[in-house]
């Protein structure tokens, strides 16, 4: 079974990646959406403008989202882990939420690669990449979860993102991009992709960290 998920999730995902975005061009009509898509370079109209018209903005909602995070930590500092976190056991129930993660970690990877050509973006991946950790958390056990986590450095990639996305971004408002490239091209819209993979890094690990944090210390449910 693991198998056929395997080659269905990447049947999908090559389909999708590769998509034409031929159709794009007839939802355009606006001559506020055409002067946005034409200044950014990118079909996206909505990534265009948090990431490039309200990029000042965007910068203040990932740091707040980052406060969010540490607030839960400080919430909870001071509580004491439960003796024993009830998990789903039955067969049916795990098969369900391994494969719901793995076409939601699926969508996050398109939806962060992509998201600057079709609807989704940053925030949308990382709240789908969130969900597949959290699918994967109610069915695994939460020391394992606590082991990957420290094992992959999670936290310090949070934290690299988030640098990372601010000095991209103060470089953009600065009047500093990178080329344009062709409308419509995976590689496309300057900083914008790349400010869109790093939101869903940010997000989606912030996810894990505040999953893993209720789940120690309030259980499932």
């Amino acid at each position: 079974m693991k198998l056929i998920y395997l080659i269905a999730g990447i049947a999908l995902y090559v389909k999708v990646l590769f998509t034409s975005n031929s159709l794009l061009p007839q939802f355009l009509h606006s001559p506020i959406v055409e002067t946005v898509v034409r200044d950014s370079g990118i079909p996206n109209a909505v990534s265009a403008i948090i990431l490039r018209n309200r990029l000042y903005d965007t910068i203040f909602e990932v740091v707040v989202f980052t406060i969010s995070i540490l607030g839960v930590k400080f919430l909870l500092a001071n509580e004491k882990p439960i003796s024993k976190v009830y998990q789903f056991t039955d067969q049916p129930s795990i098969v369900l939420a391994r494969l719901g993660a793995t076409i939601a970690a699926l969508v996050a990877v398109e939806l962060a690669i992509r998201g600057h050509l079709t609807p989704g973006g940053g925030f949308a991946a990382g709240v789908a990449g969130g969900t597949a950790i959290g699918l994967v958390a109610i069915t695994s056990s939460m020391d394992e979860m606590q082991a990957i986590y420290k094992r992959w450095n999670a936290a310090t990639w949070e934290k690299i993102s988030v640098l990372i996305f601010i000095v991209l971004a103060a470089m953009n408002l600065s009047g500093i991009e990178l080329p344009h490239g062709q409308l419509g091209d995976l590689v496309s819209g300057g900083f914008i992709p790349w400010l869109n993979i790093l939101v869903a890094i940010k997000v989606a690990l912030g996810s894990w960290a505040v999953v893993l944090l209720f789940v120690r210390y309030r259980g499932l449910l």
